[in-house]
C-alpha cells in the first residue's frame, strides 16, 4: 500500500468522522498538532487555557429533552375561601350587655399591654374571640392559625368547620357558643405555643371565662388543657373524666367553680381520623351535652 493510498484513506476516515460528529450537534473541532500513532492514550489534562465555543448557531438539543411549559397553579380548593365576617349581633339583655362590655375592655387592656410583644409571632390580626357573651357552653384552642388570622376570628379554617360540625353535632348553633384561645395571636408556622407564651396570654383567657360565666369549658387539644388544669399530664389520661377551672395553682379572678372537659383539638382528628378518635371527641362532648341538659343529638360529629 502507498502512502498516496494511505492519504486518501485517512482523508476519508476524517470526512466520515467529521460527518458523524456534525450528525451530533458538533460544529467545532479544536486543531492540534495530532499525536503519533504508536503513543499510548493518557489522562486528559485540563487546557491552560478556556477554549472558546463558536456561537454562531445553538446547539441542537433533541425534541424530547426540551422542557416543557411550567403548570398553571393549581385551584385553590373550596375549603380555602377567605372566610365571611362574624355577624354583629346587638344583644339587648342586660346580662349579656354587661358581659360584652366586660369582653370589651379586656380586649382593650389587651390590646395596650400587648403581650405578644414579648415573644416571636407571625400574625396580622389580634383573634380575640367570639360568640355568645353569656354562652352556657365554652370553647378554648391554643391559638389562631392562617385563616383565623387573615380574618381575625377563631377556629374558621379546616379545623374550625369541623368544630362547628361537632357543635351542631350536640344540638347546638355557633353562635350559641363562645370560642376562645389561649394565644390570641398566631404563632409563625402555627408553632405549639410555649410555656411563657402561655403565662403572658393566659390571665386574659381566664378574664373571658369570668366575663362569659359559662356553665361547661371543652378544652381542645394538650396545650389549652394543660394551661388549664395546670397539668403535664397527657391528653390520654386527662381526657374522659370531669376535672375543674380553676385547677390548684392557678391564679384566675374570683368566681365558681367551672367544669371542664378536656378533648382533642379538631386539628388532631383531621390527621388521624380513625373511627377511635372520632368515637373518644363524641364521647367527651355527650358528657358536656349531657351536664347542660341538652336533647341527645341524633348523630355523632364523627358521622357529620
Amino acid at each position: 500500500m502507498t502512502a498516496a493510498t494511505d492519504h486518501t484513506r485517512a482523508v476519508r476516515l476524517l470526512r466520515q468522522h467529521a460527518r458523524s460528529l456534525q450528525l451530533l450537534g458538533v460544529d467545532f473541532v479544536p486543531v492540534t498538532g495530532g499525536v503519533p500513532r504508536a503513543a499510548a492514550p493518557g489522562p486528559i489534562a485540563p487546557p491552560e487555557t478556556p477554549i472558546s465555543r463558536p456561537v454562531s448557531r445553538p446547539p441542537i438539543v433533541a425534541a424530547s429533552r426540551v422542557a416543557a411549559p411550567p403548570a398553571p397553579p393549581p385551584a385553590v380548593p373550596s375549603t380555602l375561601v377567605e372566610p365571611k365576617p362574624a355577624p354583629q349581633v346587638v344583644y339587648t339583655d342586660a346580662p349579656r350587655i354587661e358581659a360584652q362590655r366586660l369582653l370589651d375592655d379586656i380586649r382593650a387592656r389587651y390590646e395596650k399591654d400587648a403581650p405578644h410583644k414579648h415573644f416571636v409571632t407571625d400574625h396580622h390580626s389580634i383573634v380575640f374571640g367570639e360568640g355568645d357573651p353569656r354562652a352556657r357552653l365554652m370553647f378554648i384552642g391554643e391559638a389562631p392559625g392562617a385563616e383565623e388570622d387573615k380574618c381575625g376570628r377563631p377556629f374558621v379554617g379546616r379545623a374550625g368547620q369541623l368544630l362547628e360540625k361537632m357543635i351542631e353535632a350536640m344540638g347546638l348553633r355557633r353562635q350559641d357558643v363562645y370560642i376562645a384561645n389561649v394565644l390570641k395571636t398566631r404563632p409563625p408556622g402555627n408553632a405549639t405555643p410555649t410555656l411563657e407564651e402561655c403565662a403572658r396570654c393566659a390571665p386574659y383567657l381566664f378574664e373571658q371565662i369570668r366575663a362569659v360565666q359559662p356553665e361547661v369549658i371543652v378544652t381542645l387539644g394538650l396545650p389549652a388543657t394543660r394551661v388549664m388544669l395546670n397539668s403535664m399530664d397527657s391528653m390520654g389520661n386527662l381526657r374522659g373524666k370531669w376535672a375543674s377551672f380553676p385547677a390548684p395553682g392557678v391564679l384566675a379572678p374570683p368566681g365558681d367553680p367551672v367544669p371542664v372537659v378536656p378533648t382533642y383539638h379538631p386539628a388532631f382528628l383531621l390527621r388521624s381520623y380513625t373511627k377511635e378518635n372520632r368515637a373518644k371527641v363524641w364521647s367527651d362532648l355527650q358528657m358536656a351535652a349531657k351536664r347542660l341538659g341538652l336533647a341527645a343529638p341524633g348523630r355523632s360529629a364523627g358521622q357529620t
